[in-house]
């Protein structure tokens, strides 16, 4: 009995330094990154109409949080998290923090600066204390939720004595959003940690909302997604399908997923974007030859939308991408950290200048 008193306490409440947690639904707060909010599950990505439309794996993946991020502010010397994963999905080449972990910033005078992750647990329901031992000053924060994986539920623990409530100031900016569509690479593999996902990354560095329509092995045009990225006024429309695609697809889908959002949005600009150059590629001759022949494609198709009258469209080379010294990926392809921060010194300036721009 004595045992079983000692567990039910330490699940209501988590002490750290003498301070008393006390937890607070998420849902209580505002959560930035969803391109619709027609779902039954807060945390997932995909609305529940495409349940019965989407491919299978593509729904799957819809329910990983990947981009989502919780805002809230606090005067709490401590912040904690409670949360229960979808799956408990592991991966053999990204850390169990990207996959499955949460990650803390703070608004550190008018940037955003990392505070800790929250380690997961092997099972589905994890508990973590982030931060302890903080002057009891009001800060605004934001927690990323996990790349891999997805939410059942979600809880933020402050101490007892503190306050908590929804953010003060509108910071990411939330409108006109960059949306952004894409592969494995763009939901977050295989960044450490889920800040590190470079759609987490440009939202911080242009202070603006990204929604991250990242679909491990599966950006196959699916034209649902085209539909979806529709609905949203975004600020542009980023595409980077190209690395699970084939030269085929791209010729066969790529016009009428373009039409689609350009019908629903003129004038919002799109940017397309080339396949990696891959480190192995320098090597493995056949991958070679399919980065090769995907990105010509690509760029053959951008031409023409060009060639057409097209307007408010972007291309971005891939030459430079990650770097010359094959160091930047986990496996030849999925980017570490690195690799992350690479792409985005790319690919944010024209982001940036385009967003001007408009």
């Amino acid at each position: 009995m004595k045992k079983l008193l000692s567990v039910i306490i330490f699940a209501s409440i988590a002490v750290t330094s003498g301070a008393q947690v006390k937890y607070y639904d998420a849902a209580e707060f505002p959560l930035y990154g969803k391109a619709s909010d027609a779902m039954e599950n807060r945390y997932a990505r995909l609305p529940d109409s495409l349940e019965h439309i989407s491919r299978p794996p593509l729904w799957t993946l819809g329910r990983n949080s990947a981009g989502l991020a919780v805002r809230f502010s606090s005067d709490s010397p401590v912040i904690a998290a409670r949360w229960t994963n979808l799956y408990n999905n592991r991966m053999n080449h990204m850390t169990d923090t990207g996959v499955k972990g949460l990650d803390l910033y703070v608004m550190d005078g008018d940037e955003w600066r990392f505070v800790n992750s929250a380690r997961p647990s092997f099972g589905h329901e994890s508990e973590a204390v982030i931060i302890s031992n903080m002057e009891p000053l009001e800060r605004e924060y934001m927690l990323y939720l996990p790349l891999y994986d997805g939410l059942v539920s979600l809880e933020i623990g402050i101490d007892s004595l503190s306050h908590i409530s929804p953010p003060n100031i509108n910071s990411p900016g939330r409108e006109r959003p960059v949306v952004f569509y894409g592969t494995s690479l763009l939901q977050g593999a295989c960044a450490s940690r889920a800040g590190m996902a470079f759609t987490n990354i440009i939202s911080r560095r242009l202070d603006r909302e990204a929604i991250n329509l990242g679909f491990s092995g599966n950006a196959f045009l699916d034209y649902e997604i085209a539909h979806l990225m529709a609905t949203v006024d975004a600020g542009c429309y980023v595409l980077d399908f190209v690395p699970n695609t084939s030269v085929e697809l791209i010729r066969t889908n790529a016009l009428e997923f373009y039409r689609i959002l350009r019908d629903a949005r003129p004038g919002i600009p799109i940017i397309f974007i080339e396949d990696p150059i891959f480190p192995h590629s320098r090597y493995d001759k056949a991958i070679a030859h399919e980065i090769n022949s995907k990105n010509a494609a690509i760029k053959e198709f951008y031409e023409g939308l060009i060639a057409d009258g097209q307007r408010d469209i972007y291309y971005i080379p891939s030459d430079n991408m990650i770097g010359h010294d094959a160091e930047a990926t986990i496996d030849a392809i999925h980017f570490t950290d690195v690799g992350m921060l690479r792409y985005v010194d790319l690919v944010c300036p024209v982001i940036e200048s385009v967003l001007e721009y408009r």
